[in-house]
Formats: structure tokens, C-alpha cells, sequence
């Protein structure tokens, strides 16, 4: 068990702590009153005071997240706005390359670009786009990482790879952003996170989820956290220190009594009533208060676990979803300037 530590001038891992950041997201879907009110969320999220507004990428019912940046892009002045993630599966990096370099020009340099492997498997059948193997979906978004990193500096591109060839193309319009908007990927696998040490300015830590998108129960402990930065470090070598850590806290839990509540929320878990968790572990009481996705507390105690899993993980980059983003905005300003 990994228990709370004062914060010091370094993090556990030896770095510098950073400023915290705070990412709000939306998809537009009809649970958030659909298409017609994306806009306002995001409007929203700036007023509220988070750093970032992200978009998934599903074929579900939400938003295309192209189109819906372009519109971000205009209807917003100060945060930051970009995806939580693309599906490489669903373009070529060439033409992503080109879609979010005229973002980040239209946003007037807010950009943040996140692209991952593509994961819900039901949505690629669906959709009759070839599901490949992991370990060929991860060769091509390491193949379109290394070409979007090239094309989004306003460079031009030669590159043959197994899966990609780009001959001669040069990256235009050239971004706000220089020397190019962030890259960010991120997940829960040794591969995948290697993959993301290697390419992204932003790294996001997550649980590990099944081929249906289910979360692993046994992936949002604290230690299971500190096992993966601690990868990412080992793999990352020298450019750890630049590297923004990012989490996604799945539940926020507002109250004055955090072990009752805690207890609640694991006897719903064991009981089955969160859809999108697979139970294959038995947690404590204590695993739950302690774990980075869930928060439960007090504002001030809220804040006081994140600074923890700060200076416990090097994780500075607070993400939240779309559901507990009035919940949560309170617990910005405790934050704001560490």
C-alpha cells in the first residue's frame, strides 16, 4: 500500500513537479444534450477555468472531432482544445496532418493532438475498417507519429515504412505552434506506453481495458500507477523531464464522510453496477480513497489527493469526464498555482 507523502522540491521519481493543468471533455453525445449544445460545453469549461477541452473519437453517436475542433476553434478564446484520442485506424496521417495544422492556425496555436492505436474493436467491424492485430496497429501508429511529427513542424516528409510511404509531401499550413502543437497518446500496456515514451510531449496513464472497452478493476490502484510512470520513465530516459503526465479521474464523489462513501462505491463495484468496469480483483476501502481515477472527499480533500498522486506519480495533468465537470470545478482554483 502506497501511502500519502508531503510534498517536497521534487516528485518520488526525482523530477520537478509541474503545474497542474485541468482538462475538461465532451463528446456531444445525447446524454450531454447532443450536437447543438458541444459548443456551449466547451463554453463552459473556459468559463469554469479548466487548461483543455478534449474529444473522443468513437463512431457512436457524438460529434466528428475534426469538425467539432474547427468549430472549438472559433467559438472559443483561451483553452486549449484538442483529442482524447484519434483512432489512427480511421485516417491517414498525411491528411490528419493537414486537418490539424489548419486547427491549430484557426485556434490561433491552442492546439493539442492526441492520437492512440484505435482499441473498440466493435466499432472497426462495424464500420467494415480492418481491426488488426495489436502488434500492427501499434507498428502504424508509431509509423504515423513519426510522420505527423515531421509534417506538423512544417517540414517536409520522405518515409517509407511497412505500412506508410509519404513521398515529398510538405506539412502546410504551417502551425501557430512551433516548433509543432503537442503530441499526445497514451494507455495501459507495457508496448503501448513504450510506444508513447518514444513520440508524445503528453502521455496519458490509463487502466487497462479489454478488446470490448471495459476497464480493468485491478488497473486504477495507485501502486498499478506508479508501475506504469515508472515504465514510461525507464523508456522515456533522458526526455522524462519533458514529458506532461495525464490521468482521467472517472468518478468525482462530493461528501464529508470519504470511507462510508467509498465503501458504497466499491459494494456497487463488486455488485456489478458500473457497466464499464471488469472486476477481476478485490480492492479495500483504502484502495479506493487512495486510487487517482476516483475521487471522493471534501473539496479540500479532493485537492490534497491529487497533490498527493502528484508527488507520489509526477502526474500533473487532471483530466475529467464531460459528467463530472461541474462537480469538479471547484477543486480548480485550491489547485491553481502549485
Amino acid at each position: 500500500m502506497t501511502e500519502a507523502v508531503a510534498e517536497t522540491g521534487t516528485t518520488a521519481l526525482g523530477t520537478a513537479p509541474r503545474p497542474f493543468r485541468f482538462a475538461a471533455a465532451g463528446e456531444g453525445n445525447p446524454q450531454e444534450g447532443g450536437a447543438r449544445r458541444f459548443i456551449r460545453l466547451a463554453q463552459q469549461a473556459e468559463e469554469y477555468g479548466y487548461d483543455s477541452f478534449a474529444i473522443p473519437d468513437h463512431l457512436g453517436p457524438q460529434v466528428g472531432p475534426i469538425a467539432a475542433l474547427g468549430a472549438l476553434a472559433v467559438a472559443t478564446d483561451r483553452i486549449r482544445i484538442g483529442t482524447s484520442v484519434l483512432a489512427n485506424g480511421f485516417r491517414h496521417p498525411v491528411v490528419l496532418a493537414k486537418d490539424a495544422a489548419t486547427i491549430d492556425v484557426l485556434s490561433r496555436g491552442r492546439l493539442e493532438l492526441g492520437v492512440g492505436a484505435g482499441w473498440l474493436s466493435d466499432e472497426f467491424d462495424a464500420a467494415g475498417i480492418a481491426y488488426e492485430t495489436p502488434g500492427v496497429r501499434l507498428e502504424k501508429l508509431d509509423e504515423a507519429l513519426t510522420i505527423l511529427d515531421v509534417l506538423l513542424r512544417g517540414q517536409e516528409c520522405h518515409f517509407e515504412g511497412r505500412h506508410y510511404r509519404v513521398r515529398g509531401i510538405k506539412g502546410t499550413p504551417r502551425p501557430r505552434q512551433g516548433p509543432r502543437p503537442p503530441l499526445a497518446t497514451g494507455g495501459g500496456g507495457p508496448k503501448m506506453l513504450r510506444l508513447a515514451a518514444k513520440h508524445a510531449d503528453i502521455i496519458s496513464v490509463v487502466p487497462v481495458t479489454t478488446r470490448h472497452g471495459k476497464g480493468l478493476l485491478s488497473g486504477i490502484t495507485l501502486d498499478k500507477t506508479i508501475e506504469k510512470v515508472n515504465l514510461i520513465k525507464e523508456a522515456a530516459g533522458d526526455r522524462f523531464a519533458d514529458i506532461e503526465l495525464n490521468w482521467t479521474i472517472t468518478a468525482v464523489m462530493i461528501t464529508d464522510d470519504r470511507e462510508r462513501t467509498a465503501e458504497m462505491a466499491l459494494s456497487a463495484i463488486e455488485k456489478g453496477l458500473h457497466p464499464d468496469l471488469e472486476v477481476d480483483v478485490r480492492l479495500s476501502v483504502e484502495d479506493i480513497l487512495t486510487s487517482p481515477y476516483v475521487a471522493i472527499g471534501t473539496f479540500d480533500e479532493i485537492a490534497a489527493q491529487i497533490r498527493n498522486v502528484r508527488q507520489l506519480t509526477s502526474m500533473s495533468y487532471v483530466g475529467v469526464f464531460p459528467t463530472q465537470m461541474d462537480a469538479f470545478a471547484p477543486v480548480i482554483p485550491l489547485l491553481r498555482e502549485e
